[in-house]
C-alpha cells in the first residue's frame, strides 16, 4: 500500500466497526484491555460475522500485560490477526506469546528520552511498534499528542529493525497532514475519528484522504 498505513482503533460497536471497515483502512483495532473503549471477544466475533473485510484488512487486538489465560480465552472466542501490547511486557513474555499463538505482535512504546533504547530491547522480537504519548496513569488512548519532531528518529529505528513504526496520540483530521509530512510507516487513530464517542465517517474519511494526498505527492 502506498503512503502511510492507517489503523482505526477503539471500535466499540458494530456501527463503529463497519464505518472503519468501509473506509478501506488496512488495520481495524479493538481494545480488549480495561478502557472506556473496551469490548469483549464475543462482540468482535459477532461483528466479524456481520461484516466482510477486504482481503488487505486485518484485525488488531489491544492488550495490556495479558496473562496467557486471557489470551487463550480471547483467541478461543475470536480470530484476530495481530496482537498489540501496551503494558510492560518483557522480551521473554512476548516470545512466549508468539510461540504459543503464532501471531504477529506489535509493541507500544511511550515517547520519552529512552524510547529508542526501549525499541532496541525488542529488536528481532516484535513485528512492529506503536509510539504513543506518555500520560501519567494511562497506557494509551489518551488523545494526547507528543512532540512530532521526534517522529523521524522513531521511523528510522523501525526501519533499521525492518519493522513498521506507527505513530499514535492526539491525531485529528486537523493535524494529520502535518504528521504525514514526516512520512511515518503508519498512524494509529482512535479518539480523532470520533464525535460524541462514536466513529464519525467524515473524520475517518479526512484521515484516509490525508493519507492518499501524501501518497500522490510523494
Amino acid at each position: 500500500m502506498k503512503g502511510p498505513m492507517v489503523k482505526l482503533c477503539g471500535n466499540k460497536s458494530l456501527e463503529d466497526f463497519q464505518k472503519s471497515q468501509a473506509s478501506g483502512a488496512p488495520y481495524l483495532g479493538v481494545i480488549f484491555a480495561e478502557s472506556k473503549r473496551q469490548v469483549l471477544p464475543e462482540h468482535l466475533a459477532s461483528w466479524l460475522k456481520q461484516t466482510t473485510l477486504n482481503d488487505d484488512q486485518s484485525t488488531v487486538g489491544v492488550f495490556v500485560k495479558p496473562t496467557m489465560n486471557e489470551l487463550e480465552t480471547t483467541l478461543h472466542l475470536v480470530d484476530i490477526d495481530i496482537i498489540q501490547l501496551h503494558g510492560r511486557e518483557t522480551v521473554v513474555e512476548i516470545l512466549h506469546i508468539k510461540e504459543q499463538f503464532d501471531l504477529p505482535v506489535w509493541k507500544a512504546i511511550h515517547h520519552s528520552d529512552d524510547a529508542i533504547e526501549m525499541m532496541r530491547l525488542y529488536q528481532g522480537v516484535v513485528d512492529g511498534f506503536v509510539v504513543d504519548a506518555k500520560v501519567k496513569g494511562a497506557w494509551g488512548g489518551s488523545g494526547q499528542q507528543f512532540d512530532w519532531n521526534a517522529v523521524p528518529a522513531y521511523i528510522q529505528e523501525g526501519r533499521r529493525q525492518g519493522v513498521p513504526c506507527f505513530i499514535a496520540g492526539g491525531i485529528t483530521p486537523e493535524n494529520v497532514k502535518e504528521l504525514y509530512s514526516y512520512k511515518p510507516d503508519g498512524i494509529d487513530v482512535s479518539s480523532g475519528t470520533e464525535t460524541d464517542g462514536q466513529k464519525d465517517v467524515v473524520k475517518i474519511e479526512a484521515i484516509v484522504r490525508g493519507k492518499n494526498h501524501v501518497s500522490n505527492i510523494s
